[in-house]
């Protein structure tokens, strides 16, 4: 079944110095619990796609549909998790991760048991009661994800979620992701500028050109995801096609934009 139905996108921005074109025909399926990734040159339009999808901003024309519905503003359906971790200050932890049951009128049974089943999902026991200030980047990040995993959308759309970490932080994210997605087989689709990231988490990486953005390389990722990061980060066939995909942006980032 396709969850995400994406068929000739285009959207453009007014400028004073006239129209930028960001996407044009943009075609894009993904199928329900499929994990598929972005990548492309700075300014191709990845992000600008993503918030369409999540209903932010709206297209000047194409098919935008989840599920088979058009996509017409934000909803619980789709969960979206940005690079800044956008997490409410005032709250704790496991406020944070509430608030979105407790604006849905959530019973307060279900708040609790979810809190405490996300908490311990992300490995944060004994933070509940931590306010963001006192947690770490990569931390803050997993909170942020639990918060929005906490209303069970069909759709996870991810920005970036791990670009603002350190090196170290990231490649744990990047685990902690794979080990949730393959928990819950939610369909996910996230824009990255990290090759090895793409390829490590998805099983479908999408090549966008430089502006305006379309799709011009699919690479289908059959990678064994069972055994340890470093052997599967060192294994021959991951390493092709890291080096097929990042060959692939390259060429991209070295063209002209129209």
């Amino acid at each position: 079944m396709i969850s995400i139905c994406v068929k000739h996108l285009n959207k453009r921005y007014r400028a004073r110095d006239g129209d930028v074109v960001a996407l044009a025909n943009v075609d894009i399926d993904v199928a329900e619990g499929e994990f598929v990734t972005i990548v492309g040159p700075s300014g191709c339009g990845k992000s600008t796609l993503l918030y369409i999808l999540g209903g932010f901003i709206g297209a000047d024309g194409g098919i935008i549909e989840i599920d088979g519905k058009a996509v017409t503003g934000p909803g619980i359906d789709r969960g979206v998790v940005f690079q800044e971790y956008a997490l409410f200050p005032w709250l704790t932890v496991a406020q944070n991760i509430r608030y979105g049951l407790e604006v849905s009128g959530a019973s307060r049974q279900r708040c609790e048991e979810t809190v405490e089943r996300l908490v311990r999902m992300i490995g944060l026991q004994g933070f509940e009661h931590r306010f963001p200030r006192e947690l770490s980047g990569g931390m803050k990040q997993r909170v942020a994800i639990a918060r929005t995993l906490a209303y069970d959308p069909k759709i996870l759309l991810l920005d970036e979620p791990f670009g603002a970490l350190d090196a170290q932080t990231r490649e744990v994210m990047q685990d902690e992701l794979l080990r949730l997605w393959q928990a819950t087989r939610k369909t996910v689709m996230m824009v990255t500028h990290d090759v090895n990231e793409a390829v490590y988490l998805s099983e479908r990486v999408l090549v966008m050109s430089q502006r305006p953005g379309r799709i011009v390389q699919e690479f289908a990722v059959t990678i064994d995801r069972t055994c340890e990061r470093e052997i599967t980060v060192l294994n021959d066939d991951f390493n092709r096609l890291r080096n097929e995909v990042w060959l692939s942006v390259r060429r991209q980032a070295g063209a002209r934009g129209v």
